[in-house]
């Protein structure tokens, strides 16, 4: 391949699409440039970075369910900066793999539709991807395309973790504990076993407007917070984390809600927006007197820092824990909140680095390491299409 090839990626959320744009240098992805787009943005515009410079430009498109004019008007956009005739992939984050897809995978029409097949695992993510997979077959059709699936890390997880305490019938079925974030996971065991080789058993907390720790030994995932669906585990932004069942059948029964109305309260109304009733931004509530505010944070620390406990279990001791994500990357009273109440493990924070953002923030006396690294998925989704690309 020349070494002008570009390889794009697309990060999909449920309302946003992160892209990546790397170079193809011999078996290495390069980054030379990312952009944004907020689907909900009236107007549409593209935040863009490369090097040094950023700019927002504006997009004339709107927002379809095909995306056929959204991804037309991006690309015009992006070959302004950047040589996109020269794209050859695109590689694309997908929240939910199952059992069948372990690794990252080239896409067909086989296989898109394998990933179509399991959108009832993923109601709100899954289609989003889909959405942007076949507007550039569409309108980019010689452009190779690949899948990098957010569960596939976690694959390696013990049976006895990934099941729930349900009838054996249903796991077979695959209502399981799946894990997620595992593309974020994957670049943070690789950094952890070249900055701090050491750090054998670690918990790393994901922490974003989507949230959850994963237990590593040796760079393998042995558990995650998140289980069967994005709602389970720690409390995030509008979304509950762990909830017993016993109140989605209070509200389905007592309450006479919907399955509509439930869904909406559980991903949308609820986490740290539900308790403080104010926001659902970290950034919000800690520059916030009120007492709601207050509760929601200190709740959002605490329920860290017990999964972090029981985490240590699985992996049957702790020698660190990471912080990654928008959250655990930028804010030191999150991760101090976290840290107070892991004291009985050892856990002492060093002030000062931990203010600014450094690599360890542990203290000298500190039984335990915590570290502070930025996660980057969309050099693994990178790394991965093109490692699929060099097998074809």
């Amino acid at each position: 391949m020349p070494s002008n090839d570009l390889l794009l990626t697309f990060n999909a959320g449920s309302s946003t699409v992160k892209i990546g744009i790397f170079a193809m240098e011999g078996a290495k992805a390069r980054p030379i440039g990312k952009g944004v787009i907020d689907l909900r943005a009236e107007p549409l515009s593209l935040g863009l970075r490369r090097g040094p410079q950023t700019f927002d430009v504006p997009l004339k498109a709107e927002v379809t369910e095909d995306l056929h004019d959204v991804i037309d008007e991006t690309f015009a956009r992006l070959a302004d900066h950047f040589d996109i005739a020269a794209s050859r992939a695109a590689g694309h984050r997908v929240v939910h793999g199952g059992d069948r897809f372990t690794g990252a995978i080239a896409l067909d029409t086989a296989a898109i539709d394998a990933v179509e097949s399991l959108i009832p695992l993923a109601p709100l993510h899954q289609p989003q991807a889909l959405r942007f997979i076949r507007a550039l077959r569409h309108l980019k059709p010689h452009l190779a395309q690949t899948a990098s699936f957010d569960t596939a890390f976690h694959a390696t997880q013990d049976d006895l973790v990934r099941r729930l305490a349900i009838p054996r019938s249903l796991h077979d079925e695959g209502i399981k504990r799946y894990g997620f974030h595992g593309l974020s996971y994957k670049f943070i065991a690789g950094e952890l076993a070249r900055q701090a080789p050491q750090a054998a058993k670690a918990v790393v907390a994901h922490l974003g407007s989507g949230a959850s720790l994963c237990a590593l030994d040796g760079g393998i995932s042995r558990d995650c917070s998140m289980g069967f669906s994005t709602l389970d585990g720690i409390p995030m932004a509008t979304r509950p984390g762990w909830l017993d069942p016993g109140v989605i059948l209070h509200l389905a029964g007592e309450r006479k809600r919907s399955l509509g109305e439930i869904e909406d309260l559980l991903y949308h109304r609820s986490g740290l927006l539900g308790v403080s009733g104010i926001s659902a931004d970290t950034r919000d509530l800690l520059t916030d007197g009120r007492l709601e505010a207050r509760q929601a944070i200190d709740l959002f620390t605490l329920r860290i820092a017990g999964e972090i406990g029981r985490m240590a279990v699985t992996l049957g001791g702790l020698d660190a824990v990471v912080f990654t994500a928008g959250i655990g990357e930028h804010q030191p009273e999150i991760r101090a909140g976290v840290a107070k109440h892991l004291t009985w493990l050892g856990l002492s924070i060093d002030a000062k680095a931990n203010a600014a953002n450094g690599f360890t923030i542990s203290s000298g006396e500190s039984r335990i390491a915590a570290h502070v690294i930025a996660t980057d998925e969309e050099q693994v989704i990178a790394d991965e299409a093109l490692s699929l690309l060099g097998e074809r």
